[in-house]
């Protein structure tokens, strides 16, 4: 006796035997485990008597060998027959992957389970909505309460901060649209009318939904993933504690800032993109800049600009929503925060793009098309 896994192959009349002697335990069949599974031809038994000592990683080596060449196993003592019991139809080629359900039955069930989340969801941003009215006439109530150190805060980071990076798009925005118009326009010979294009589709339209689009990105994310993080290191439990209200210290000031910044960011993007489309004017087609802006008050409607300033506030107060709202439901671990931040910068976009359709299709009823 060496004190070490052992084997052997015996030729006999019904066949190869395998006997495997010594201890076969995970410490000491590393020795000829690559030995045993590269054993060759057929072998009819696997003969465990000689086996002093046997563990749950032994007796699956014995087991995984007899499988492999269809032998039995003999010799087994009380102990190791009852891990060869356990261990035996459990093989390593077993596939993980859970059953698939047939596709009509998979289909219905998560449309079902979408339809349950959007029931869920849409509850949720009710009694959202509540608590925010209810914070709300608190305040003007006891308007001392009011922190207007966390507005001015905010305001400065939706609004000013945002500045030089929605000035830059609108800018290049601008450039865009009157060069792809203008040479669209130039089929027909109505290059001059690019001013128009340029002036109405920007106060109208491009200029508040895309400041809308990068303040949900920049600043909705912001609100998402700062107060979510609050809520998962239970800060906002805290505040509760000692009787602050986390709707009038954190939620309110964010939304206010978001409302009463987006009339004034859509109004300078509108004005960024003007500037770019004369720009544009002046170099491609031969448009004095003065003339160009001189131009934008002749041929734009003064409705088209209180289209803008009035869809502007209404898409703050989504995007306000949408990350406050998203953030207060973080829940579990920090995979939530990032779940949620994106959660709010995609409901928002949706949403403002849903009311801008609906935007135009009132003002043109309107009679402001």
């Amino acid at each position: 006796m060496t004190g070490l896994a052992e084997y052997e192959v015996v030729e006999g009349e019904g066949g190869s035997t395998l006997v495997l002697t010594g201890p076969y335990l995970v410490s000491t069949i590393g020795a000829v485990d690559d030995d045993l599974r590269g054993i060759g031809g057929a072998i009819a038994r696997v003969d465990i008597s000689g086996v002093t000592e046997i563990d749950t990683t032994g007796a699956w080596l014995a087991c995984t060998i007899s499988t492999e060449h269809e032998a039995e196993i003999h010799g087994a003592d009380e102990r190791a027959q009852r891990l060869l019991d356990a261990i035996s139809g459990l093989g390593g080629e077993e596939k993980l992957a859970a059953p698939r359900l047939p596709f009509w039955s998979r289909v219905p069930e998560a449309m079902g389970e979408k339809m349950f989340n959007a029931r869920t969801g849409i509850i949720g941003v009710v009694s959202f909505l509540g608590a925010l009215l209810i914070s709300c006439g608190s305040l003007l109530r006891s308007p001392s309460r009011f922190r207007m150190v966390a507005l001015v805060r905010q305001v400065e980071y939706v609004g000013v901060s945002a500045l030089p990076i929605i000035g830059l798009m609108s800018f290049l925005i601008g450039v865009v649209i009157a060069q792809q118009g203008a040479v669209q326009l130039a089929q027909f010979g109505a290059e001059t009318l690019t001013v128009n294009l340029v002036g109405r589709i920007t106060l109208r339209e491009l200029g508040v939904l895309m400041t809308a689009i990068m303040v949900a990105g920049r600043s909705g994310s912001a609100f998402a993933a700062e107060i979510g993080t609050m809520k998962l290191t239970e800060e906002i439990d805290a505040m509760r504690t000692i009787g602050i209200s986390p709707m009038e210290a954190l939620v309110i000031p964010r939304i206010m800032a978001a409302v009463v910044m987006m009339p004034l960011l859509g109004f300078y993007a509108s004005c960024m993109a003007i500037l770019g489309g004369a720009v544009i004017g002046e170099t491609m087609l031969g448009i004095p800049f003065w003339t160009f802006l001189s131009r934008i008050q002749e041929v734009v409607p003064t409705y088209d600009l209180w289209v803008g300033l009035i869809k502007a506030p209404v898409f703050g107060l989504i995007v306000g929503l949408a990350g406050c709202y998203n953030g207060m439901q973080v829940k579990g671990n920090s995979e939530e925060v990032g779940r949620r931040t994106t959660m709010s910068v995609v409901s928002a976009i949706f949403a403002v793009i849903v009311l801008d359709a609906f935007f135009a299709v009132f003002f043109t009823e309107l009679g402001w098309g």
